[in-house]
Formats: C-alpha cells, structure tokens, sequence
C-alpha cells in the first residue's frame, strides 16, 4: 500500500498557501486509489517537544554508557522514526519564518535526524535514500537572484541538507513566492505575481501527488 506521510508546520490555520497546496498534493494522492494511505503531523498544532536529552541525537548504540534518555521521549521518537521509514513519499509544508525554518518544523527534524539510524554514522545505513521528499516553500517576499534578499532564505536549504545530503532522499521544491502582497499596501504590485506562482503551484502539487501516487 503506498503510503504518505504529510506533515504541516505554518501558525495559520485557515490562509496558509503552504497548507493549501500541501493539502493539493494530498487530495491527488489519495484520488490514485484507495490504497494510498496518509499519515499527517500538524506540528504547528500539535506541536512536538524540544528533544530533552542530548542522548537522543544518537541510536542506543552509540549513546554515551550511563545517559539514557527520559522513557517517553524515547519512545516518541521512535514513533517518528517509524513514521518516516514506513512512508514512500514525505510531503512537508515549510513556510519561511524569519528567513529560517518554523520552529515546530525544525524540533521535527531534531526527532528524526539520527546518525546511525537515518543517517551514515559509522556505516553506510540510509534506509530513505533515493525516496521523495516534497517541500512547498511558501515566502513572503521575493528572494530572486539579484534582488538585495537574495540567498535570505534559509529554510529550503537545511532541508537539503537533512533530507537529501544526509538520509539521501530525493528532494523536489514547490515554492510560491510574495504571500504577503494581498496583505501589505507597500506589494500591492506583487498580487498578479504572487497569485500566478500560487496558481502554479497549485498545478505542479497536484501532478506531483498523481505522478508519485502512480496515477
């Protein structure tokens, strides 16, 4: 059974573009029959705990002797970790904040980035290398080549590097840019480009979600 695991970070509920579109992805997802399954993680909601123990960045193996970490903390990270292995396609919606990933996203990757288990350590163990990540980048500004914030976004780059640089997964990017036009006066001249790119993404979500769906 295909399955995917579909995790939403943005604070808003109800005009996040990042949730929309991921929520696009999904609904394609699931319309390629009805054995594709989804798991989902609103981490903005249901937000995860800051890991409590340094132990935790390590497998049992390779903890330091006499640091276990706390039992329940243990066991929910075993729990994402099951969740990520177990899924075929991992969908996430990560909305720029303050040039960086939401912190309810980045306590995520803290849970699953685990030398050893995830990642290469002392050997070459990757059980996510080659599978699809997809990323839906939404932004407020523009962070064109050549505009005075280019290379501010700091977001979509540490997901590569978590997601296909250390666990190896093949990483694709969904971005819609300027979200923040139809709300400031000052990018009112943005709103044709920050709805077009929204409209695309819309489109490139859903023929992501058929095309990894199999339909």
């Amino acid at each position: 059974m295909p399955h995917l695991l579909h995790l939403d970070s943005s604070a808003d509920a109800h005009r996040s573009r990042s949730r929309a579109v991921t929520r696009t992805f999904a609904d394609a997802w699931r319309e390629c029959g009805p054995d594709h399954t989804v798991t989902y993680r609103d981490l903005h909601r249901d937000p995860l705990p800051h890991l409590p123990d340094a132990a935790l960045h390590w497998p049992p193996r390779l903890r330091p002797a006499g640091a276990p970490p706390p039992a329940q903390a243990e066991a929910l990270q075993e729990v994402l970790l099951a969740e990520l292995i177990s899924a075929d396609v991992l969908l996430i919606g990560a909305p720029l904040y303050n040039y960086s990933l939401p912190s309810s996203l980045k306590a995520w990757i803290d849970h699953i980035h685990v030398p050893g288990t995830t990642a290469p350590f002392d050997d070459d163990v990757r059980p996510l290398a080659g599978r699809p990540a997809v990323i839906v980048s939404s932004r407020g500004g523009s962070y064109d080549d050549g505009t005075p914030t280019a290379g501010w976004d700091h977001a979509v780059p540490v997901l590569n590097l978590i997601l296909s640089t250390a666990l190896g997964m093949s990483m694709s990017v969904i971005t819609t840019s300027l979200t923040l036009a139809e709300d400031l006066p000052a990018m009112a001249g943005d709103i044709p480009r920050s709805r077009a790119e929204l409209a695309l993404a819309h489109e490139r979500a859903a023929e992501a979600g058929r095309r990894l769906g199999g339909g």
